[in-house]
């Protein structure tokens, strides 16, 4: 199999999806010749034409607007908001409009063929409006999917699944991964199931459950708590909205603890849903409570993006915290 950064597996899934299905049209700002401002739409133009990978103007609302409509029509509509901080100015046609199609309509019609690509996360000093994780916003809606892989392969996979979903799907790209993560990806087509967890790794002393580029993170503490003596159980989300309930509820029944980490802040973020729901599950067998290690709650800042960011020493502070609670 050829090595792909995650940027490289994005452009080939979305090259491998265009080559399919003459349906499925790229856009956004700055997609077309110049292939993106981080390139994952790289030579698709020159490949498919102005017609199926084309530049919109700067103008957020009016993109997903577009792209409900076109999917309403049967098109296959993948969509580039050039950064996920730009997503707002998009937030009703989101959760008003491409949420709520197939629902207003009975399912007479819907943009279930909708996909709105955005890099998304801190890691690379873009400051406070360039490095926001606003998953949670969506989690909250009703008739979305919230997709955010960790490396390149889940890349590719997750992509194309969410590209042929029924259902439409924010697939939100960790950017510091972009060029910095790197594997083996397979040339052919692949799908990766929506909806389901991974265990990467199994363990029995406590339960770590992140999502894109906090899984580094993630197996950095781990690295740190074994030398500690410490058995780590470690889950991918991979998707916020479904998000896979089961998978770790049956971890935590099985090592009593739970830490849930993510960059977004504390307040409101998903890691508060899923504590709710694993104490409502888990009540009984839990050795300590559920921890908490995110972002905090101040705007994302510039020059103190390593004090912000939640870091494997903070997640190896927890997790020490849980198992001797």
């Amino acid at each position: 199999m050829p090595n792909m950064n995650m940027l490289q597996a994005i452009n080939n899934a979305l090259d491998i999806a265009m080559a399919e299905d003459e349906r499925v049209l790229c856009f956004g700002e700055d997609v077309g010749s110049f292939g993106g401002v981080f390139r994952a739409t790289s030579h698709l133009q020159e490949k498919y034409g102005h017609a199926r990978c084309f530049n919109t103007p700067i103008v957020e609302q009016g993109i997903v607007g577009f792209a409900n409509g076109l999917a309403s029509q049967g098109s296959v509509p993948v969509a580039e908001i050039q950064f996920a901080d730009y997503i707002f100015p998009a937030f009703d046609q989101i959760v008003n409009e491409t949420a709520k199609f197939r629902y207003r309509s009975g399912d007479l019609f819907n943009v279930g063929g909708l996909t709105l690509r955005a890099p998304y996360g801190g890691g690379i000093s873009g400051g406070h409006y360039h490095s926001q994780s606003p998953e949670a916003y969506f989690a909250h809606t009703p008739g979305l999917k919230v997709v955010i892989p960790r490396n390149p392969y889940e890349a590719k996979g997750l992509l194309l699944a969410s590209i042929r979903d029924p259902d439409p799907v924010l697939f939100f790209e960790p950017k510091r991964l972009y060029r910095a993560s790197t594997g083996e990806v397979p040339e052919e087509d692949y799908q990766l199931p929506l909806g389901e967890a991974e265990v990467t790794k199994e363990g029995s002393d406590v339960t770590l459950v992140g999502w894109g580029a906090q899984m580094e993170v993630i197996e950095r503490a781990v690295e740190l708590a074994e030398k500690d003596g410490i058995s780590c159980e470690v889950i991918d989300l991979r998707t916020i909205l479904p998000w896979d309930e089961d998978t770790v509820a049956d971890s935590v029944l099985k090592t009593g603890r739970l830490m849930v980490t993510h960059e977004a802040p504390r307040t409101g973020g998903f890691a508060g849903e899923i504590a709710a729901a694993i104490q409502e599950r888990c009540f009984l067998y839990l050795e300590s409570p559920v921890m908490r290690v995110t972002g905090l709650d101040t705007p994302f800042p510039l020059t103190l993006e390593k004090e912000y960011l939640p870091d494997h020493l903070k997640i190896h502070e927890a997790i020490r915290a849980s198992v001797n609670y």
